[in-house]
């Protein structure tokens, strides 16, 4: 064994804490013993980084919390490593003077070490698949929209008047194709049936995803569990479970609603509390899904005269409807919360 052998593999064994500044292809490492003191700070390709993890011993890995950063961790963890994501805004703090490569990955190795820092929970491969189905589905349900506005837009030109909603347009595309003494030239009446056409494979393909989520639904516990909610449906619930995964990471439903940005911002000084509107942190998807079915139980708590409606309708008379919406959104993601820790199904109170 020669000297250079020696030397990296007693740093090896030094290494107690180490930041990993992700990428595709070039990532940079940064470690430290146990006093503080720097070990190693070098660039790595892909290939590099998991045969330098995997020989090193069981140590702390900080990583920022971006694309890639859920695979890495699961790597690592593999190889006996506590491995650990930041939000970049938390790493941000630790960057010292001009920004590159490696003062990145000190940055994180820096900020991995607070023992007050907020780290976001890693998810598993089938929270991830469920993620992504939810993503897909987003994606084609604005590219129906957009669509559907196309052809709204089109066919105002040739002086034919369609309102608003995929459901009008649906309805009248059929009929004005039939019509053959509207304005529609056959030029134009051709692309008017792709597009369609078009429309209606969008619909198939959303209606598809939606059928694996309820599959998914079905076979899992906390989602049925989820589903008991009032305003709570198949979306939300599974999104609810990709998001969260171990829901033991919050101390309270207070935190999981503060962490999906569903509580007032702050900007408070000098003693005197100030308070905003709702902070919109966290998953952007996810919160407006809650707050959409908070909308569906919030315009109808006036038909009902049970507790829970009673509190919605009183928070509708007095601030209004969209504040109303927010609050059961608030409180559903705290009843979930509630549900998924004590494993139980909701129950509605008199």
């Amino acid at each position: 064994m020669t000297n250079n052998d020696t030397s990296q593999k007693s740093a090896s064994h030094e290494i107690k804490v180490l930041g990993v500044d992700l990428a595709k292809q070039s990532f940079h490492v940064y470690g430290v013993d146990e006093a503080g003191r720097k070990i190693v700070s070098k660039k790595l390709s892909r290939n590099q980084l998991t045969s330098f993890v995997a020989k090193l011993a069981p140590c702390l890995i900080g990583l920022e919390a971006c694309g890639g950063a859920h695979h890495w961790v699961r790597v690592f963890t593999r190889f006996g490593h506590r491995v650990r994501m930041i939000a970049p805004q938390f790493v941000k703090p630790y960057v010292k003077s001009n920004k590159n490569d490696a003062v990145d990955a000190e940055a994180i190795c820096e900020a991995v070490q607070r023992p007050n820092m907020r780290f976001v929970p890693a998810k598993s491969l089938e929270q991830q698949d469920i993620q992504s189905l939810h993503r897909v589905r987003s994606q084609w349900v604005a590219r129906r929209t957009a669509q559907a506005n196309q052809i709204r837009g089109l066919l105002l030109e040739y002086g034919l008047i369609v309102p608003q909603g995929i459901g009008h347009v649906r309805k009248a595309i059929p009929d004005m194709l039939e019509d053959g003494d509207n304005a529609l030239t056959p030029v134009f009446r051709e692309l008017l049936n792709e597009l369609y056409e078009a429309l209606v494979y969008l619909d198939q393909r959303i209606k598809a995803i939606e059928h694996k989520l309820t599959t998914i639904s079905v076979q899992h516990e906390d989602c049925q569990r989820l589903l008991t909610i009032p305003g709570v449906g198949l979306l939300t619930a599974t999104a609810l479970l990709a998001a969260i995964g171990d829901v033991t990471v919050f101390k309270n439903g207070r935190e999981l609603a503060a962490w999906l940005g569903l509580v007032p911002k702050q900007h408070s000084t000098g003693g005197k509390p100030t308070l905003l509107g709702i902070s919109k942190r966290g998953d952007t998807y996810l919160r407006t899904l809650l707050i959409h079915g908070g909308r569906s139980v919030s315009r109808v708590a006036h038909q009902h005269q049970d507790a829970r409606n009673r509190w919605i309708d009183s928070i509708k008379q007095r601030r209004g409807e969209n504040i109303s919406n927010v609050a059961v959104a608030n409180k559903n993601a705290r009843i979930a919360w509630a549900l998924l820790t004590k494993k139980e199904c909701y129950r509605a109170a008199a």
